[in-house]
């Protein structure tokens, strides 16, 4: 069960309606960076979690708050479309040819929702869920949602840089703040499960006899005409605590030719395929 708050998080306000900029805030409400992807994602990882209460209760509120930042969203969306012209007459009087490309508008905002947000990118392009990570394995969760978190982070400094609306800014800046910590969140939750040494490789529980251990710590140069790039990666102690790190240049490839049989009769291929041609 669910309850809601008429009032918003945090004041969304904008000094001047800019209809483009409506257009880019919609990465934020629906892009694979945006709102509607970390409010779906700690709901349904809540939804699977099991042990620790406590963790399932954290990403219940989380995602709860991220609902709350797509209503933020959707205002300041709806706020920055705000005199936006409503038909082709009102547009052309002005200039012909911003009137042909709407001034970098989108026209749905006209056309599909009657100037207001929708759950779109910047695109157009609608949410469709494919970039909801909810595994059932707290530790890759976590990870996801440091990552989701991040370039999340990321958006919202590009559209802070991207306007100069005071009311804007401050809505973006309380955004921006909310990542922050939403980051730190989560890497914190993995550190009470013991930290990443602890947790990696996740999953931890994977017995050591299902994996060939010998391949699991070298990092792999491919490079025919360089040398392999140093770093923590390719040498001391594992971040697992398990072995140490080491560098296989350009080795022999161990695997078989991927040749196939002949293809069946009536699958759709060719006669010379089905049976072979001689050499």
């Amino acid at each position: 069960m669910f309850h809601h708050s008429g009032k918003l998080q945090y004041p969304v306000k904008v000094d001047k309606p800019d209809p483009q900029f409506a257009m880019l805030l919609q990465q934020a409400i629906g892009g694979v960076e945006g709102e509607i992807r970390v409010a779906m994602q700690y709901f349904f990882q809540a939804m699977g979690n099991r042990g620790d209460d406590r963790i399932r209760d954290l990403l219940m509120s989380t995602a709860t708050e991220e609902l709350g930042h797509i209503e933020m969203l959707a205002h300041a969306v709806t706020l920055n479309l705000e005199g936006a012209p409503v038909s082709y007459q009102e547009e052309s009087a002005k200039d012909p040819i911003i009137n042909a490309i709407l001034g970098g508008a989108n026209p749905r905002h006209l056309l599909s929702s009657g100037l207001s947000a929708m759950p779109v990118n910047s695109n157009g392009v609608p949410f469709d869920m494919s970039h909801i990570y909810a595994s059932g394995n707290l530790g890759a969760d976590m990870m996801a949602n440091v990552a989701a978190e991040a370039s999340g982070r990321t958006l919202v400094s590009r559209l802070y840089n991207w306007t100069d609306d005071h009311g804007m800014k401050d809505f973006l800046s309380f955004l921006i703040a909310r990542d922050t910590y939403h980051q730190q969140q989560w890497l914190a939750v993995i550190e009470e499960m013991g930290g990443m040494e602890a947790q990696l490789p996740i999953p931890n529980a994977t017995p050591t006899d299902h994996e060939a251990t010998q391949h699991s710590y070298y990092y792999l140069n491919t490079l025919l005409d360089k040398e392999a790039p140093s770093g923590r990666w390719a040498e001391g102690k594992s971040l697992d605590g398990r072995s140490e790190y080491f560098v296989k240049n350009q080795p022999e490839p161990e695997g078989q030719v991927p040749e196939l049989g002949p293809a069946k009769p009536l699958s759709g291929a060719q006669e010379e395929q089905i049976t072979p041609m001689k050499k």
